[in-house]
């Protein structure tokens, strides 16, 4: 069925121009290239955790332990780095072993207890916030030693050079252009209807300029960041799963009615455990990023970044009863979160009123979540 465009589609992108000319009209910076390019960053930052709470959230669950995870994850991943004096690349490896083990086990324990979701990962934002701060010695904890650069601090500290990543939008956009067409021509052999041809050449124009428009800004600055890299190969990534594979329509169909697809012969337990693992990996990723981004592993990293994760999530059209959700949807609420963080952040904003607002937004995302649920 086509695609159209909903009242909170344009309410999302209304919000979106709303509080960047907001931002923009008090701090001419906010749209400079370096802010931006910061802005990209934090924004990969918290999409990749977003989109990781999009697989657990569609088939009717909720994981609240996320931003501790992410401080813990990152904060082993630096004690493993500077005082182990382990290479990069496998304290980054294992933390990922770590990262998806403990989730399908709090996966399995949820599914296989009968025990909700909430409670079991409310324990898990107590447990792993303790885990941090006895695991860093309520210390800082340097992401490199003696101030070296490592793969683990480039994450969020390299850019690609301006001709790679002209090079780099060109192969993306070119994909997308095969993609569209081979999923055209699959869905009107099926006889499935598809969007008209001139909307869906808007569509890929405009999706085009944007790339091409922040790669251009970037490049004014340092370059396209490695973050916005790893942000696009996890979007894909999850788009493909929920969009192209059994597993992602099962994870709709168990969010959408869970009798029903135990009637149809799906392997409930096995799924949500699954989301659960692959949401371990991607607490891990996060965990690195953010840390990488901090420099340091303290004990505020990951404060918090479960409910900018869930914000994001419902911001951009995800149900929290499951069953409906987006990978575009959520790229839009964690850019609407970040651009708001950022903008306090650059106008100076007292950590005070940063959490009103963050409470605000999330308890209007979660009203608009139930005001479309009855229309």
């Amino acid at each position: 069925m086509p695609s159209r465009l909903s009242a909170r589609d344009f309410s999302i992108v209304i919000a979106l121009v709303v509080i960047a000319a907001f931002f923009a009209l008090r701090s001419p910076a906010f749209l400079g290239p370096r802010n931006l390019t910061m802005l990209v960053i934090e924004l990969s930052i918290t999409a990749v955790l977003a989109l990781g709470m999009l697989l657990v959230i569609i088939p009717g669950e909720i994981d609240l332990s996320v931003g501790s995870g992410v401080g813990l994850l990152g904060g082993i991943a630096s004690v493993l780095v500077f005082e182990r004096q382990w290479p990069a690349p496998p304290a980054m490896a294992a933390v990922a072993i770590v990262g998806v083990l403990v989730w399908l086990a709090m996966g399995a324990l949820i599914v296989k207890q009968r025990v909700p979701s909430f409670i079991i990962t409310l324990g898990g934002l107590l447990v792993f916030k303790g885990l941090h701060w006895l695991v860093i010695r309520n210390a800082t904890v340097p992401v490199a030693p003696g101030g070296t650069t490592n793969l683990f601090a480039l994450l969020t500290t390299y850019y690609l050079p301006p001709a790679y990543g002209l090079v780099l939008v060109t192969a993306v956009v070119a994909a997308l252009v095969i993609a569209q067409i081979r999923t055209r021509h699959r869905r009107e052999a099926l006889g499935v209807r598809v969007d008209e041809r001139e909307m869906a050449q808007l569509k890929l124009l405009t999706v085009g300029q944007g790339m091409l428009l922040f790669v251009l800004v970037a490049n004014r600055y340092r370059g396209l960041p490695l973050t916005a890299v790893i942000l696009g190969t996890v979007a894909w990534a999850v788009t493909v799963l929920l969009r192209d594979t059994p597993f992602g329509r099962h994870l709709y169909a168990i969010g959408g009615n869970q009798e029903a697809a135990i009637l149809s012969g799906i392997a409930v337990d096995r799924t949500v455990i699954t989301a659960f693992g692959a949401m371990g990996a991607i607490v891990a990723l996060t965990g690195l990023l953010q840390t990488a981004y901090a420099g340091s592993s303290t004990t505020t990293v990951g404060s918090l970044m479960e409910l900018d994760a869930v914000a994001a999530c419902v911001i951009g059209g995800t149900s929290l009863k499951g069953g409906r959700g987006t990978v575009l949807g959520v790229m839009f609420g964690a850019l609407i979160m970040a651009t708001l963080l950022n903008g306090m952040t650059l106008l100076a904003v007292s950590p005070e009123l940063k959490f009103i607002a963050r409470g605000v937004v999330l308890a209007l995302a979660v009203w608009m979540d139930v005001r479309m649920g009855r229309t």
